[in-house]
């Protein structure tokens, strides 16, 4: 995760707040209004709930403290601000003490629908309503843990899998009806009408093909996968997945859906 940024993340002062200008306050005000009007059809109900709960501002950059109390009392979570890009290592401590990373900067117009990177709104606005989910906390949780025991091999396979869960994930009913619970896609206008659309391919999640698949940070995704409800979360942790990630390092990758470039995963 550790490489150079074109963003700088913003540093809180003696008092413990982040003083952003005026112009960054502009740009989430923008991108809240998008995704407000974008998000209901498509995004899960749980979702949405913790959105609620968060009680998010519409006009600024919330602080981290106004998150931190939302989280704390739905599951125990907090937030911890970090540079826009970490290591592998920091960000595995940080999920396994249940503090998740949020990068303390904001995109600029011309990223507007997409970003490479994760800014605060990706991590505030896409990730931490669903935190206040008990199933997804457990998910993130148990993922952190694993992760700091794992090998630096291994810790690239699961990579994928909080890739196309936690990132990219999709739902998927029984009966066929599609939502969203990726903060990747809830927190990208782009991405979210792209995602809902019949373009990308769709498959139900699978845990060694999850492991297998390559993907790319700078394009939308060429595939998703869905599970059926955040509870199979917990199924998804009940599984053996370290074993999984062993038997998928033997198999080698799945053909990647997308040009070989130097980015790839």
């Amino acid at each position: 995760m550790s490489k150079q940024t074109q963003y700088q993340a913003r540093l809180p002062n003696a008092d413990g707040v982040i003083e952003y200008p005026q112009a960054e306050h502009d740009i989430w005000q923008q991108l809240f209004a998008r995704q407000q009007d974008n998000l209901p059809p498509f995004a899960c109900q749980e979702y949405l709930a913790g959105l609620e709960k968060l009680n998010l501002p519409s006009d600024r950059i919330p602080q981290l403290s106004e998150i931190d109390a939302v989280l704390a009392q739905s599951t125990g979570w907090r937030t911890a601000g970090v540079p826009a890009l970490i290591s592998f290592e920091k960000f595995f401590q940080l999920l396994a003490d249940k503090a998740f990373p949020v990068a303390t900067f904001i995109r600029s117009k011309e990223e507007f629908d997409y970003l490479r990177e994760p800014d605060i709104f990706h991590e505030i606005f896409g990730h931490c309503p669903l935190l206040t989910n008990p199933s997804f906390a457990r998910f993130s949780h148990a993922y952190g843990k694993l992760g700091l025991a794992a090998s630096k091999q291994e810790r690239v396979y699961l990579a994928r899998l909080y890739w196309f869960t936690v990132e990219f994930g999709l739902l998927q009913s029984s009966e066929g009806k599609r939502s969203i619970y990726g903060g990747g896609i809830l927190s990208s206008p782009g991405e979210t009408e792209y995602a809902m659309s019949s373009t990308p391919i769709v498959k139900p999640f699978d845990l060694i093909d999850v492991l297998r698949t390559p993907y790319r940070i700078d394009i939308m995704q060429p595939i998703y996968y869905h599970i059926e409800s955040i509870d199979f979360l917990d199924e998804i942790v009940a599984m053996d997945i370290m074993s999984a990630v062993k038997q998928a390092m033997s198999l080698g990758l799945l053909p990647p859906l997308f040009e070989p470039k130097c980015q790839a995963n």
